[in-house]
């Protein structure tokens, strides 16, 4: 069943479309990496999925039951992000104002739902420690549990092992991969790592002025926009 339409739309800035004509769906339990150059509106529409901006043209439409504050986020990390000094416990459990709502305090469901995502992504004993003073890749698994607090239907993803070291990113990618295949979720993952992309992802939307392409990753590879920016980029196909 789909949960994102997206028909016809254009996205831009300023009044000035980046991309154009874009037309892909995304399905309850697909896996989809969204990739291109930089400045070819991968951004743009990491925040047109979040309803955070409005298409030019065309639209996007939520289905399935997904609402916008449903889709557990996790962007770029900042500097600034790096260095914030919050518990673990607490950056987790701040996932939860979404779907259960402002409150001046947490309640127990709030706190058992924070519970069980630290616990799944085995950072349970981190739970008292400061942030900023973690590695890279035990921050990304914090960040990843506070999104899933934030959904039971679907992750986006931003650029989600940029900085880690190679072990870390190989943790990410298959904590990822695990949560698609045995829980079922949803995920969109924007990326430079064709590798990662042409392994993990069930479908590829490549994307520049125009879309060069959108389709399964067996066609993918398989096409003259694939195969060139494949070669380019040394991504090779390990499944």
């Amino acid at each position: 069943m789909a949960q994102i339409i997206c028909r016809d739309a254009a996205l831009g800035y300023e009044g000035r479309a980046v991309v154009q004509h874009l037309n892909f769906q995304v399905d309850r339990g697909d896996y989809l990496c969204i990739v291109g150059e930089n400045g070819s509106g991968k951004s743009t529409l990491v925040k047109a999925l979040l309803k955070l901006k409005e298409p030019m043209a065309g639209e996007i439409c939520l289905g399935d039951g997904l609402e916008a504050d449903g889709i557990g986020y996790l962007p770029q990390q900042t500097i600034v992000q790096k260095d914030f000094p919050a518990s673990v416990q607490e950056i987790v459990l701040s996932g939860c104002l979404g779907r259960f709502g402002f409150r001046p305090f947490y309640g127990r469901k709030e706190k058992e739902t924070a519970a069980r995502q630290m616990e799944r992504l085995g950072i349970t004993h981190l739970a008292g420690r400061c942030y900023r003073e973690l590695s890279g890749g035990q921050q990304q698994r914090v960040l990843l549990a506070r999104a899933l607090c934030a959904t039971r239907y679907m992750l986006l993803l931003d650029e989600p092992v940029a900085g880690l070291d190679p072990v870390a990113v190989q943790e990410m990618y298959s904590l990822v991969a695990e949560l698609n295949r045995q829980e079922k979720i949803t995920v969109i993952m924007v990326s430079h790592d064709m590798h990662a992309a042409v392994t993990y992802a069930s479908h590829i939307l490549h994307i520049s002025e125009e879309p060069l392409f959108f389709g399964t990753r067996e066609a993918y590879v398989q096409s003259e926009v694939g195969k060139a920016y494949l070669s380019v980029t040394g991504g090779e196909r390990h499944v």
